[in-house]
């Protein structure tokens, strides 16, 4: 501990602090107040509600809130996306800072997941504005929607229905452009476009 203070003042304040916050001389420290107060846990009331549902290990064995800490065990805890898993070093209950906290365990966790593991499909990252529609097919792709659609065919780049071949979709707009030249009136006789009538005039 000396060393500590001679190499660095503020880790020497830290544990300093920490030490204030341990308890009188011979009183014990419960499990799920040392886990908040060394911030491992948001709340007391969560690090109680981790040991009551048996997510919180001392030594591998499972604990009730009140169990009573001593320095030199292991602690064991499912915190948000992560396992933590740190030795005790010293003994505190009052909630601390982060420097003061990182001075009373030894922090033996894995490291984090990195967040392309935990980021949910579909995010975009900020300012890159609307997807257009090759992002949308990229996406649908991706979500495994290019299958049959409840229309026939397949999810293809003509939308749902469409079989995504590009004959039928002009196909489709010479039958719509033919549909001009001669329409049906209400009685059921045809009525020729401009073309053809001049054509049937002379």
């Amino acid at each position: 501990m000396a060393s500590e203070s001679a190499e660095d003042p503020k880790v020497a304040a830290a544990v300093a602090a920490a030490e204030a916050a341990g308890p009188p001389s011979g009183e014990s420290v419960r499990i799920d107040s040392w886990i908040w107060s060394v911030r491992l846990v948001k709340t007391r009331s969560l690090g109680a509600a981790a040991c009551k549902g048996g997510h919180v290990r001392v030594n591998g064995e499972r604990v009730k809130p009140s169990h009573s800490l001593r320095v030199g065990d292991e602690v064991r805890l499912r915190a948000e996306t992560r396992e933590r898993i740190v030795v005790v070093k010293r003994l505190i209950r009052k909630r601390v800072g982060a420097p003061v906290a990182v001075q009373c365990y030894i922090d033996n966790s894995p490291p984090p997941p990195p967040r392309e593991a935990v980021a949910p499909a579909g995010i975009r990252d900020r300012g890159t504005g609307r997807p257009t529609k090759r992002d949308r097919r990229e996406l649908e792709r991706l979500r495994g929607l290019g299958g049959p659609t409840p229309f026939g065919g397949h999810a293809g780049p003509g939308g749902p229905g469409s079989s995504g071949d590009p004959d039928a979709a002009s196909g489709g707009t010479d039958r719509r452009r033919g549909g001009s030249a001669g329409r049906e009136t209400a009685g059921g006789r045809k009525t020729r476009g401009k073309g053809a009538g001049g054509a049937g005039r002379s």
